[in-house]
């Protein structure tokens, strides 16, 4: 195994457990009950943001971005997440508040979406296609070539933003389309803007790591997509069923939430490993 993947793992497993000592504190000072919201939005928004990082992957080799360039966009993606969180989950919690019906709203579209994912061919949409890069090249003068890690740069005395910078925008607008589904997913277990959104936080700084380790071994990972689109659609439920008064518990939506997801990435190993074996044997 590589250095650089070996470094990977490491970093996603410090930030795992910075993300544990987080939902300490959380339970020191905020009770039980926080502490487990906390764990399960965690665990969703994790479990979400693993098919966040395929569609980056799919990008950035789609544009031939060199190993550098991406770090540097996944560093400024991630502070654009930050921001855009932010404002998604106070602009969320304060229609939740006066509007309560909106979470059965959001259950309905998570359940769909989460079908939708299940449906959803191997085929992806050539990035060169998107109408985000599209429309960035109509507004901004882009240059014809990368410059390194470069956004910005001049050519005969005019000031242009390079490739780079137009692959950011999209990165961050796949980003803000996933929010749509992740936030109001962590809000079927807590409308507590704290909890929202220091769960998503956690989960978020851990993704540049992540990715890392996708990068290298996203093949193995090829069925993770299904208990994801699982998770989506087990919060959806969680929110549509409270029309009716019903309610899962905190404890039972964490071990759901957890087994789905190691399930989903066992799976994915063995039969990848299987694959890869009968390959082999072929050759």
């Amino acid at each position: 195994m590589e250095h650089r993947t070996i470094k990977a793992y490491k970093w996603v497993f410090i930030w795992i457990g910075l993300a544990g000592l987080c939902n300490l504190a959380v339970w020191y000072f905020m009770g039980t009950e926080k502490a487990l919201q906390f764990l399960a939005g965690y665990l969703i928004e994790f479990s979400l943001s693993m098919d966040n990082l395929f569609v980056f992957l799919t990008i950035f080799m789609s544009f031939g971005i060199a190993e550098h360039a991406q770090h540097r966009v996944l560093g400024w993606g991630i502070i654009g997440a930050i921001i855009l969180r932010l404002i998604f989950i106070m602009l969320g919690v304060q229609i939740v508040s006066r509007f309560e019906w909106v979470l059965y709203l959001f259950g309905v579209l998570l359940i769909i979406n989460g079908i939708k994912m299940f449906r959803k061919t191997e085929k992806v949409e050539d990035p060169h296609d998107s109408p985000i890069i599209k429309t960035v090249s109509r507004v901004l003068p882009v240059s014809p070539d990368f410059e390194g890690e470069k956004f910005f740069t001049k050519i005969d005395g005019k000031k242009m933003v390079t490739p780079l910078f137009a692959i950011l925008i999209l990165v961050e607008c796949s980003d803000i389309i996933f929010a749509i589904d992740s936030v109001p997913a962590v809000f079927s277990v807590s409308t507590d803007p704290l909890i929202v959104y220091l769960s998503n936080i956690f989960a978020i700084l851990g993704l540049r790591q992540l990715y890392f380790v996708l990068e290298h071994l996203h093949e193995r990972f090829s069925y993770v997509k299904y208990g994801v689109a699982t998770i989506l659609t087990f919060t959806g439920i969680k929110l549509g069923i409270g029309v009716f008064g019903w309610h899962i518990a905190i404890v039972p939506s964490i071990l759901f939430i957890f087994v789905v997801l190691t399930l989903s990435i066992v799976i994915s190993i063995v039969l990848s490993g299987r694959k890869s074996e009968k390959g082999s044997l072929r050759k």
